[in-house]
């Protein structure tokens, strides 16, 4: 949900039985999930992603933001799309 809680930044994070990548150090929970789709995406784990925040009253009437264009709805649904495609031609005779 996009409200001041989750767009702040944090703490830095310690943790004595896990490392903790210092890119994650202090950022706010919504720039960290933005940064995992991101990392999804570009490592070739992921063929897309899409990352979008609205807050509870707003998001109801369609309302969001896209803070980062290459998880945008629309990319993520063209690379849906084409991944759909493709499998369907992998079913033809």
């Amino acid at each position: 949900e996009e409200c001041p809680e989750s767009l702040r930044p944090t703490r830095p994070i310690a943790l004595e039985s896990y490392l903790v990548d210092p890119a994650f150090q202090t950022l706010s929970y919504a720039k960290r999930y933005e940064i995992v789709c991101e990392r999804l995406v570009r490592e070739l784990l992921y063929d897309a992603a899409c990352f979008f925040t609205s807050n509870s009253s707003d998001g109801l009437s369609g309302k969001f933001s896209q803070p980062n264009d290459e998880l945008s709805i629309q990319k993520f649904a063209i690379s849906l799309h084409a991944r759909a495609a493709a499998f369907a031609m992998l079913k033809k005779p």
